[in-house]
């Protein structure tokens, strides 16, 4: 459409580049944010970005306006994903983590058949993007229903909003009413004190060397991922069906990891 050909070629690469520049840029900093100013209110902020740059992607006149917007996407998107990984995780208690967190990523599985499906039905690339982005507008205003993290509240000493939290969950859960009353810590009774930051997880020598193991593994993980995943319209075959399968072979990961992870070493 914009005759990306011959020396303008390497613009075609150059949009997914500038979005995975922008979800490494989401993942490093929209967690401090969220440890700053709450979990709920960066993950909403992050979607709604995530919705209004999707539609910017999908209607731009030209392609340094894609590209910029795909930039501003992989940011929100990026940073949005991972603090409500973090949010869902705090919402239920620790037994139920693996399940949770198997879960949630479970649902990126699926999205990327599903997305394949919606290719096949819907051929031109702007109405694609439209009909992709439009789910989250749902999923924006169902947002508002959600209560922040009880454990965030908690560890900002905010005691009677974590209460009220843990009684709508209970409520909810059809339990009766809890006569509950959180006790302080030590951490959040020195509110006066510097608050824990990202620096932290170098200064202290188990949380370095974890820390290091972790971006490892992440960096490797991710590289080898999205590899496959970005690469599977180049094999044979269908290409539809190529992309939907690179989705769904995912999917017996998930009672793996939920074994593995629940599992005494």
């Amino acid at each position: 459409q914009w005759c990306l050909i011959e020396q303008d070629a390497y613009k075609v690469s150059l949009a997914s580049s500038l979005f995975f520049a922008g979800l490494l840029i989401g993942n490093i900093t929209f967690g401090p944010l969220s440890d700053k100013l709450g979990r709920k209110p960066v993950y909403i902020s992050g979607l709604f970005f995530d919705v209004v740059f999707g539609y910017v992607t999908a209607l731009a006149p030209n392609y340094h306006i894609f590209a910029v917007s795909r930039f501003f996407v992989g940011i929100v998107n990026g940073g949005m994903a991972l603090v409500s990984f973090v949010l869902t995780q705090e919402y239920v208690g620790k037994s139920f983590w693996s399940f949770t967190g198997s879960l949630t990523n479970l649902m990126f599985a699926a999205g990327i058949a599903v997305y394949a499906l919606l290719g096949y039905c819907v051929r031109e690339w702007r109405y694609l993007a439209l009909v992709s982005n439009s789910p989250g507008v749902i999923f924006l205003l169902l947002s508002f229903m959600l209560p922040e993290s009880p454990r965030w509240l908690y560890s900002q000493g905010k005691m009677a909003e974590a209460e009220d939290v843990l009684q709508y969950i209970a409520l909810g859960n059809g339990k009766e009413r809890l006569n509950l009353k959180l006790k302080p810590s030590a951490g959040t009774e020195r509110r006066d004190e510097s608050a824990a930051g990202i620096l932290n997880l170098v200064k202290h020598p188990v949380l370095r060397w974890r820390t290091v193991v972790l971006m490892y593994i992440w960096y490797v993980c991710s590289l080898v991922y999205y590899g496959l995943t970005l690469n599977a319209g180049e094999l044979r075959g269908n290409l539809y069906l190529n992309v939907a399968l690179s989705g769904l072979v995912e999917v017996p990961a998930f009672p793996l990891c939920m074994f593995f992870i629940e599992k005494s070493w």
